[in-house]
């Protein structure tokens, strides 16, 4: 199992990356080799940037960062001989700016993040590795079934998120008030309150949380065909090739079947 830091030092590292930034640190350093001469920015470790928290792909548990994702990257790290080591970054500005991965933070970008045009311009991707749609939660007895029931109403949505275009692309058809909200957590916690009437975002870290939380739920799932890729710097050919090639051997192994119902509780259809 890769060494991971605690929530409290991963709370330090999205100002010392964005300081790095501010500073001019345009051009990645590479400090350290994996297995295949695979060039890391430390050496003994893959250091991915992700964004906390976002169950279940990444998230804290105890003094570890857990989850899907962060399971998936593990097996990179084997493949390669090194550890995996997680940096918290902001998921607009950072991660899918691709600044965390041209400023030297990361080897790798982790975040359960859909493969896009605009961010292809920043990165490279991986091949998919998760299908995913967008969800709407609400209160169970909000009676919003639809972006219908959502007129004159508050819509949460996250910053950076393919959940904030969707509700951007359609905010003048269905007349709801777009709230944005930092991550996943304040903007789940603002349906529980009564903050905001619904929330968009991904169906899966959706459904995780109104299974934990049943006075929320999920009410309908919009097929906007996303699919997650695993980010490296543009042109980083040698470790996008490893991070295929391990994505690939997992899934003929049955490896990532594993670990997708370890975190989902069934296969993959």
């Amino acid at each position: 199992m890769a060494r991971r830091r605690t929530p409290r030092a991963l709370a330090l590292l999205p100002a010392l990356a964005l300081a790095a930034a501010a500073a001019g640190c345009a051009e990645p350093t590479t400090s350290g080799t994996g297995e295949g001469g695979v060039a890391l920015i430390e050496p003994g470790f893959l250091t991915t940037c992700t964004h906390l928290p976002y169950e279940p792909f990444q998230f804290p548990q105890g003094p570890e960062i857990v989850g899907f994702d962060v399971d998936l990257v593990d097996l990179v790290a084997r493949d390669l001989g090194v550890e995996q080591k997680i940096v918290d970054a902001p998921f607009d500005e950072g991660i899918q700016s691709g600044e965390s991965l041209n400023t030297g933070q990361c080897d790798v970008a982790a975040a359960a993040m859909t493969i896009t045009e605009e961010r292809q311009q920043n990165m490279d991707f991986s091949e998919p590795y998760f299908d995913a749609t967008q969800a709407l939660l609400v209160k169970p007895d909000s009676g919003i079934t639809d972006f219908e029931q959502l007129r004159g109403k508050k819509l949460g949505v996250q910053v950076g998120t393919t959940g904030f275009e969707y509700a951007e692309e359609n905010k003048e058809k269905f007349g709801y008030e777009i709230i944005v909200f930092d991550d996943l957590a304040l903007q789940t916690t603002a349906v529980k309150t009564g903050q905001i009437d619904a929330a968009i975002n991904d169906n899966g870290v959706l459904l995780n949380f109104a299974k934990q939380n049943p006075d929320t739920r999920v009410t309908t799932e919009f097929p906007t065909g996303d699919q997650y890729g695993i980010g490296v710097r543009t042109g980083n050919t040698a470790l996008l090739e490893q991070v295929n090639e391990t994505l690939r051997k997992a899934k003929e192994s049955g490896e990532y079947d594993a670990i997708y119902e370890k975190w989902f509780g069934t296969k993959p259809q």
